[in-house]
């Protein structure tokens, strides 16, 4: 993967700022997205990582316009595809678009692919589950896509906090479309996930634009408790304190419903609902559009609650369970403050609260689903679809995605525009046990995530450059705008005080003055004897956090490193 950025000529920068204004209203776009726009019509594929409420969205929609033929949008939830196409139906000037998903009459998809078909049509809004039926890669072949658009791009990968098997064949997908420029989009991501965003999606040397995870008018703070009633006590009074509107994220259907109804009740002044995947589609819909219309004050919800939020006013996310990792918390938190204006980001804490997340990170796949599979896979008559190997192992097609996925990834079968295929050199048993020491490992990995989410909870030190670090991205000592950072700046009797609830020197030790090893900065790749290879994340005081793509993220000392040489270069 690269990060160059490509020179282009002032003619081609010229056009990109006329269609903007003249199409869309936009007196000027950000550097970045001038510069991800002129990659894309240049032919080159391009990964855009940038902060929520950037504008990633425009760089599709104004490299859309300018080439020929149309461009086609990946996007995973309904709500979000249809508010994307409002959005440009709210530009008079701006080209057509549309959606083609469940949510139409089968007569509107119809019409929507007549027009696709007769080239009346700029940008096409689909869900990745549709882009596994053979039918519509071939409609869509057919009418000469000019860009493939994948936004949400983190759900390609299977560390990802939103991951969707069906993300996982959109590399595919491109081949069968004639391979057009692929522009991925997306708002998290630590160095891991977007490596494997390539790789999944067979980006071919892209340009990496990316504008870093800062959001400096989030003020972050944990509130750390030991007895779950008391957690839920100080969680309904906080959201009763705050101005809203506001989102608390919790962790199952079940808390949301009864965190909505003793906030309503402590609040009888304030709308107050709960969001969760148990709700039927359309009250899902209707509840994210009163949201997003402000007739709505608050919402309780699970993680379904996330991806197409796109309102700015968010004055509070507050988290009354701990998330699953660093990445998802990232993204939540990024719902708060899109206007620019101060927004507040609590987590409140209860360590027993990791062991269900532990939980939900664990599982792996039987050896006989594996096995018939693998066998579906090599007994076929050539290379086979997903769909066939489901029908022949016997097994759901969703449960069949994650066998292929993993068998994919052991090496034991390959992916080709027609299908699968196996790899020579293994039988069933043997193709099944190098899919489970894969699993094994994303196991591993997934577990050492939700340490670095305990991490983040329970070190002492700014807890803004902690959040940076793991997405490896350099921070100032003090950020002056997270809980730690503003006791240490308005009481020094403060340390003592938190040194009497639990908290040790060394955690302390862990936020003072950087002690950067010369050997590893961030971003450099490392080899370590026992953990293979990986990436160094941050080195942060006496500690340094490496991502290992066997074991995930360790945390080494840094006198150890240097002195015992436990890491060399990769």
């Amino acid at each position: 993967m690269t990060t160059t950025t490509t020179t282009t000529s002032e003619t081609t920068a010229e056009r990109i700022a006329e269609a903007a204004d003249r199409l869309f209203g936009w007196d000027e776009l950000r550097p970045a997205q001038t510069e991800a726009v002129e990659s894309v019509l240049g032919g080159r594929d391009t990964f855009g990582i940038m902060p929520t409420g950037y504008g990633k969205s425009a760089i599709y929609q104004v490299a859309g316009a300018l080439l020929d033929g149309p461009t086609v949008v990946v996007s995973p939830l309904i709500a979000l595809q249809a508010d994307q196409v409002a959005g440009l139906v709210g530009h008079p000037e701006a080209p057509t678009a549309v959606d083609v998903n469940s949510g139409h009459t089968d007569d509107e998809n119809d019409e929507s692919w007549r027009r696709v078909a007769a080239g009346e049509v700029t940008y096409v809004f689909l869900a990745p589950e549709q882009l596994a039926r053979d039918e519509t890669v071939e409609r869509l072949a057919a009418a000469g896509v000019a860009l493939l658009v994948v936004d949400e791009a983190h759900c390609v990968s299977s560390w990802g906090h939103d991951f969707r098997p069906d993300y996982l064949h959109l590399g595919e997908v491109a081949e069968r479309l004639g391979r057009p420029p692929v522009l991925a989009l997306t708002a998290t991501g630590s160095g891991p996930i977007r490596d494997e965003v390539v790789e999944r999606l067979r980006l071919r040397d892209p340009l990496v634009v990316s504008r870093g995870f800062d959001r400096p008018n989030l003020w972050l703070r944990v509130v750390r408790h030991e007895d779950e009633a008391e957690k839920r006590r100080a969680v309904i009074e906080q959201v009763a304190d705050l101005t809203t509107p506001g989102i608390v994220y919790v962790a199952t259907r079940r808390e949301s419903e009864r965190y909505a109804d003793e906030i309503a009740a402590r609040c009888p002044d304030r709308v107050v609902e709960a969001y969760h995947a148990g709700l039927r589609s359309a009250d899902r819909g209707a509840l994210h559009e009163r949201f997003h219309d402000g007739g709505l004050d608050v919402v309780v919800a699970t993680s379904a609650f996330g991806m197409g939020i796109d309102k700015p006013d968010v004055r509070f996310v507050v988290h009354a369970d701990v998330p699953e990792s660093l990445d998802a918390y990232y993204q939540e938190i990024g719902r708060a403050g899109r206007d620019g204006e101060p927004a507040d980001a609590t987590l409140h804490y209860r360590a027993d609260d990791l062991s269900l997340r532990s939980f939900f990170a664990s599982g792996l796949p039987s050896r006989a689903h594996l096995k018939a599979a693998f066998r579906a896979v090599a007994d076929a008559d050539g290379p086979v679809r997903r769909s066939a190997v489901a029908e022949a192992a016997g097994l759901k097609p969703r449960q069949v995605s994650r066998l292929l996925d993993l068998l994919l990834e052991a090496g034991t079968i390959a992916e080709s525009s027609r299908g699968y295929r196996p790899t020579d050199g293994f039988e069933a048993a043997t193709a099944a046990e190098a899919a489970r020491d894969t699993a094994e490992s994303r196991e591993r990995v997934e577990k050492s995530r939700i340490e670095m989410m305990r991490g983040y909870a329970e070190k002492r030190g700014c807890r803004r450059r902690f959040l940076l670090a793991y997405f490896g991205e350099e921070a100032s000592q003090r950020c002056g705008n997270c809980d730690d950072c503003r006791a240490a700046a308005d009481e020094p009797d403060a340390r003592s005080d938190e040194r009497a609830r639990g908290v040790s020197p060394e955690s302390e030790q862990a936020g003072s003055d950087d002690v950067e090893s010369a050997l590893f900065p961030v971003d450099a790749r490392v080899v370590h004897a026992a953990w293979g290879e990986g990436t160094v994340m941050s080195t942060e005081g006496d500690r340094m956090t490496v991502f290992f793509e066997a074991e995930g993220y360790k945390v080494l000392a840094v006198a150890d490193v240097e002195e015992r040489g436990l890491l060399q270069p990769a």
